[in-house]
C-alpha cells in the first residue's frame, strides 16, 4: 500500500489523495507525487521570509519597471498559480496577462 505523504507547508499528517493530486485540509495545498521529491532541494522565499511552492498566489510589493519595455507593473498586481524555477529569478508567473520572471524579494505570499 502506497503511503501518502505529509504535506509539504504546514507538514499536516492528514492529507489525500484525489486523482493524481495529494491535497491538505489543513492549508488547502495541492501538489503532485512528483513536486513532492523535487520541492526538497528549491525552497524559496518571499520577501517576509514565508516559503512559496508551485501554485501559490502572491501579490507584488513595488513597482517594477520591465526591462527593454516602457511597462511598469505596479505595487499590489496579483499572480495565481507561480511555478518555482532554478536561476536568479525564481518565480515564473504571468502577471496582467504577461508572462515574466521575478525575483522572490520582490513579492509577498497572497
Amino acid at each position: 500500500m502506497n503511503s501518502i505523504p505529509n504535506c509539504p507547508i504546514c507538514q499536516s499528517e492528514h492529507t489525500y489523495q484525489d486523482g493524481s493530486l495529494y491535497i491538505c485540509p489543513e492549508c488547502a495545498h495541492e501538489w503532485d507525487e512528483q513536486t513532492t521529491s523535487t520541492e526538497s532541494g528549491l525552497q524559496v522565499k518571499d520577501s517576509n521570509g514565508n516559503l512559496l511552492a508551485d501554485g501559490d498566489d502572491i501579490i507584488l510589493i513595488k513597482d517594477l519597471k520591465l526591462k527593454g519595455s516602457s511597462t511598469v507593473l505596479k505595487k499590489g498586481a496579483k499572480a495565481k498559480s507561480i511555478r518555482l524555477v532554478e536561476g536568479d529569478h525564481e518565480i515564473d508567473c504571468k502577471v496582467d496577462g504577461m508572462k515574466i520572471m521575478l525575483k522572490a524579494c520582490f513579492v509577498k505570499k497572497a
